[in-house]
């Protein structure tokens, strides 16, 4: 019985987990839930092999309809296209944490009702107030209150790269369905202080945490880290720190991380049961265990809502609910079974779980250790201190081994990168962070001391030293590309027969099940062949030529705010996930945030060969690069052959650095790359002027395949003699999603189109690459249609 329990349950996650897989949903799911419903009452009547088919059938099935399902309810509640960008009033309560951002604040706004009475709004909602102005900031917003507002919203719409995260998906799993902003209107009100759901209360207890935290650690340097440790808020950690994390394998611990659940409800419950084993009254009718099960079962859910209820606590919490109920019923199970039940648990409230990457790391990483512990029993009885903590500080090594060759196949395949030295960087930071900062984190949330969080930031002090040391170490983590989905499969069956519990025969040919992990490579280009990919990073622009053996990053996209930009968000794990360890080349066309936001990000992340840009000298990206390769000024002349593709500067001229009216705009890096399999003219921000000049000066070296559109676009380029002049077959328009400055403008689209050019922009196609290798005609391919989800919108 309880083998066809386990493969129920196994059965019911690879039922959920298939469905996110599915480019298009089926149907009909009420109907596949009710074939496996009937599957598995016909297994209750039958026995043996045709108990165990039924079984695994039906219960996969009713994972797979199920998740469909609550996926086909979810997506309905949605924003009409025809309601996008109009103005609506809303009325309904701030649902969630407000994000605090650069000139605003972020918040989910759980909508009660909308007006006019015929506009179609989604449930839940995200919107952004923002300072526009610059002299009119607004208002604070706290989680629970009412409001009346007016919004422009639009369709979840995030940037789709190869390696880049999922802002859809990731929409999806919160319930969001639009996206939007606070217009500038007197109406906007406060309708109510606080609306007293439970929900909110337990959000208001999160952001007076927060609150607390920032106003004890005015100036603390990790102060980010202490809030993500004590309410799940990772949104002020800056990217030079996750950078840090990342690369030493300790990011789990900034979550709240089921060891930090685990500990905090053991400490609870054994208070607890100390407690109770002093009253005669209380055990008399309970046993102390149960009183204990129940304390920290209870302490563990109260960590987990204030941790903002993330797949890892989450996780750990159903696991210690199992547990519990097991015990309390009388029937503990196994803990294999305790984490199958767990993970349907899971499954059952979040079917979006396995599209995070915590999911599979949490999970494996449990299943990981409960595997390799298999039939490993140690008697301690007689033993001193000293052979105790030998024991400990072995098993410890062992666990630690066991997680990181075992998630090494999943780690290369979320992020690209597996760390080298998390072993070493692990055995400090997790006795540190979870025996010394956690616990006076979480004392100073109950005690209203500032100097317990400055005491756990103190502690974090002398360990992030450690860590960015280790990180900064040449060889501290394995990059390399994106491994094709068999050799992932082939890497776990390898980890998990390289540590099978002892008596498993041949356990080091596991070795050779994970070397197509790293063999099977892809392909190169042949010499004179090169691939443009202009990445999708919003209202803003980054493309990478790639020749044989040579890599071009021109631009790096906008940033995001303070602790986030597109050259640390999108750049870097393109370049990761096609297997390009550093950038032979970085071009920079101009000052503009959008073009040049992620570039220090990129420095810190990748080796750069060299920095070609039309930046002052004094400018933070020119002196950052000073340090790390040869920086020099675009110049039109310049130019360089790399594997038998030519890249030529032509614009601007010397003498544009000393043209004081001169905008920055039209001082952008315009290169033309060629090579016998056709060519791109990448033009920056250039505007008419500078066009105009091109077309008289350059005219015989504008015409190219390809143009990446100057200025996204704008009615301010794009001027008709220079659209001719240059005559490409595909127009390439890097530009966000609806955004502000109406790029692309209409009439500029019709404008190639009626010059018989294909128009290509990656607000609506994703990144978009185009190989000229000799073999297929010069064609734009997006990223949105080659990773197809039923999720993904199509505009």
């Amino acid at each position: 019985m309880r083998s066809t329990v386990g493969l129920a349950l196994v059965a019911f996650a690879c039922g959920v987990c298939v469905l996110q897989t599915c480019a298009v949903l089926p149907r009909w799911p009420p109907a596949i839930v009710l074939a496996a419903l009937c599957m598995l009452l016909a297994a209750a009547r039958n026995g043996g092999a045709a108990r165990a088919a039924l079984t695994l059938a039906g219960a996969s099935l009713l994972g797979f309809g199920y998740a469909a399902w609550r996926a086909d309810a979810r997506l309905a509640d949605a924003l009409p296209s025809a309601w996008e960008g109009a103005d609506v009033r809303v009325t309904g309560i701030v649902d969630d944490l407000p994000a605090l951002l650069d000139q605003g604040v972020r918040f989910a706004f759980a909508v009660e009702q909308a007006a006019p009475p015929r506009a179609v709004v989604p449930r839940r909602i995200s919107v952004s107030w923002y300072d526009f102005d610059g002299n009119d900031a607004p208002p604070v917003v706290r989680a629970g209150e009412r409001w009346t507002l007016t919004v422009r919203l639009k369709r979840p719409h995030g940037n789709v790269n190869p390696g880049g995260f999922d802002l859809e998906a990731w929409l999806l799993q919160h319930n969001l369905r639009a996206t939007g902003y606070v217009a500038n209107d007197t109406r906007n009100v406060r309708v109510d202080a606080f609306a007293g759901r439970f929900g909110d209360h337990v959000q208001r207890a999160r952001e007076e945490v927060r609150a607390r935290i920032h106003r004890d650690l005015p100036d603390g340097e990790y102060a980010g880290v202490i809030a993500a440790l004590a309410i799940g808020d990772q949104r002020a950690i800056p990217e030079a720190q996750w950078t840090v994390f990342n690369r030493t394998g300790v990011g789990h611990l900034v979550s709240i991380s089921g060891l930090h659940v685990t500990v905090f409800a053991a400490f609870a419950g054994g208070l607890a049961f100390a407690l109770a084993r002093r009253s005669v009254r209380l055990t008399s009718h309970m046993p102390a265990r149960k009183v204990a099960a129940a304390a920290g079962l209870v302490c563990a859910g109260a960590y987990t809502l204030l941790a903002g209820a993330e797949v890892p606590a989450v996780r750990t919490f159903a696991m210690l609910a199992v547990a519990a109920a097991g015990l309390w019923l009388g029937r503990p199970g196994t803990a294999t079974i305790v984490w199958l039940w767990a993970l349907a648990a899971v499954l059952g409230l979040d079917p979006w779980a396995p599209l995070t990457p915590g999911f599979w790391l949490s999970y494996g990483a449990v299943a990981l250790l409960l595997y390799a512990s298999a039939g490993r029993l140690h008697e301690h009885a007689g033993e001193g201190f000293r052979q105790r903590a030998a024991h400990a500080l072995r098993e410890s090594a062992r666990a630690q081994w066991v997680v990181t060759v075992g998630l090494a196949p999943l780690t290369l395949a979320l992020f690209g990168q597996t760390s080298l030295i998390a072993p070493l960087a692990n055995a400090i930071a997790i006795p540190a962070v979870t025996l010394v900062v956690v616990p006076l984190t979480l004392t100073g949330i109950l005690v209203p001391f500032a100097w317990l969080f400055e005491l756990a930031h103190a502690a974090l002090v002398p360990l992030m030293a450690f860590l960015a040391w280790l990180s900064g170490l040449p060889d501290a983590t394995w990059q390399q590309h994106a491994p094709p989905p068999w050799t992932v499969v082939a890497g776990c069956f390898g980890a998990l027969w390289l540590l099978a519990p002892r008596g498993v025969p041949a356990r080091a040919c596991g070795v050779l099940w994970l070397l197509p992990l790293f063999l099977v490579v892809p392909a190169r280009l042949p010499d004179g062949a090169f691939r443009l990919t202009v990445l999708d990073v919003g209202q803003g622009l980054a493309a990478v030529v790639e020749t044989r053996q040579h890599t071009l990053v021109y631009d790096t996209g906008p940033g995001f705010g303070d602790v986030s930009d597109a050259g640390g968000r999108i750049v870097v794990p393109f370049l990761r996930a096609r297997g390009l360890r550093r950038a032979d080349g970085l071009i920079v066309s101009h000052q503009d945030l959008d073009h040049a936001g992620g570039a220090l990000s990129l420095l810190q992340a990748t080796p750069v060969g060299f920095l070609a840009s039309s930046l002052p000298a004094e400018h933070p990206i020119v002196r950052r690069a000073q340090a790390k390769a040869p920086t020099f000024g675009c110049a039109a002349g310049q130019g360089w052959t790399w594997d038998g593709v030519r890249f030529t500067i032509l614009h601007p001229t010397r003498d544009a650095y000393d043209d004081r009216d001169l905008k920055p705009n039209d001082r952008s890096c315009v290169v033309r790359v060629e090579s016998a399999y056709g060519s791109v003219l990448l033009a920056g921000d250039i505007e008419t002027r500078t066009e105009a000049l091109l077309v008289r000066t350059r005219t015989g070296e504008l015409r190219a395949d390809v143009l990446v559109v100057p200025h996204h676009g704008s009615r301010t380029s794009s001027s008709l003699p220079f659209v001719r002049a240059v005559a490409p077959a595909v127009a390439v328009i890097g530009s966000g999603y609806r955004n502000r400055f109406g790029h692309p403008r209409a009439d500029i689209v019709a404008r190639y189109v009626n010059e018989g050019i294909a128009v290509a922009r990656t607000d609506l196609l994703g990144a978009v690459t185009i190989i000229f290798d000799g073999r297929t005609r010069v064609a734009a391919g997006g990223a949105r249609a080659e990773r197809a989800r039923y999720w993904l919108d199509r505009p």
